[in-house]
């Protein structure tokens, strides 16, 4: 009974596409260009959104492979930047090497009537009360207590104490500190020494009642005194400080040497 109602349908079905392939062989072509737009007008949102879809994909794989070349490149980028910087340190180095050794060139050339051991610092004590360097060459470089030092810029102290390699330093300015001194214009002599009142500074006492100072003037060593050598620079006349009584009007000197800066030295062993 099921198979004979099956082939039943069958036969329906195909009468069905016989009869809608007649009427659609003996329409015109008005009629079929109608179907056709019915049809398109159905499919063709559909297809165009499989267009756009397919686009969006293909687009989006072009990104990522955008994206990752672009990581590839970062990455090539930083490696480059990292070999420059190493570079750009050793050429630091090799500049800052080269300023120690013109400095040291510099001070020879500056003092070539002595007999001189170049020296860099390796530490500072540095207080209201001190003012002490450490140097790098001692004994075993022939340096001795009281050897004189001195910088470019002039004179920076005397060997206190020494070890095998080192050697410390009192400046000029460290409380503890006094040279005798004379200027460079009326050759007057005086006495320079550390203050507490101005850091960095020197003051000068003993000044000679009749002697004439302005400021600007140059104050050196004047070789008494059984430490320094004559003729070194100490500084300069900053200001002059007048007292009721002239037997203690004392100056101001600033020093030649910037001792917050000062690097390279040299030690006099003759």
């Amino acid at each position: 009974m099921y198979k004979k109602k099956t082939s039943i349908v069958g036969i329906i079905i195909t009468i069905i596409i016989l009869i809608a392939l007649v009427f659609i062989s003996n329409m015109n072509v008005e009629n079929l260009s109608y179907i056709e737009n019915v049809v398109s007008s159905v499919v063709m949102p559909v297809q165009n959104g499989l267009t756009y879809l397919k686009n969006k994909i293909t687009g989006n794989q072009a990104f990522f492979a955008d994206i990752s070349k672009l990581q590839q490149e970062n990455e090539e980028l930083k490696k480059k930047n990292t070999e420059l910087e190493t570079t750009l340190r050793e050429f630091e180095i090799i500049k800052s090497e080269n300023a120690t050794l013109k400095e040291y060139l510099d001070l020879t050339e500056s003092y070539s009537n002595y007999t001189t051991k170049a020296a860099y610092i390796i530490s500072k004590d540095i207080s209201n009360y001190s003012n002490i360097f450490v140097i790098n060459i001692g004994k075993k470089d022939g340096i001795e207590i009281n050897m004189t030092v001195i910088s470019e810029k002039g004179l920076v102290g005397h060997v206190i104490s020494v070890t095998d390699n080192t050697a410390k330093v009192q400046t000029i300015i460290d409380t503890a500190s006094t040279v005798s001194a004379t200027l460079s214009t009326t050759r007057d002599n005086l006495v320079c020494k550390g203050t507490l009142e101005e850091a960095r500074k020197l003051k000068a006492t003993y000044i000679p009642t009749n002697a004439n100072l302005i400021a600007g003037d140059i104050i050196e060593t004047s070789g008494m005194g059984g430490i320094y050598p004559k003729g070194i620079k100490i500084g300069t006349i900053e200001s002059i400080i007048n007292t009721d009584n002239i037997v203690n009007r004392t100056a101001i000197i600033k020093p030649a040497v910037d001792f917050d800066k000062v690097e390279t030295v040299l030690v006099i062993t003759k």
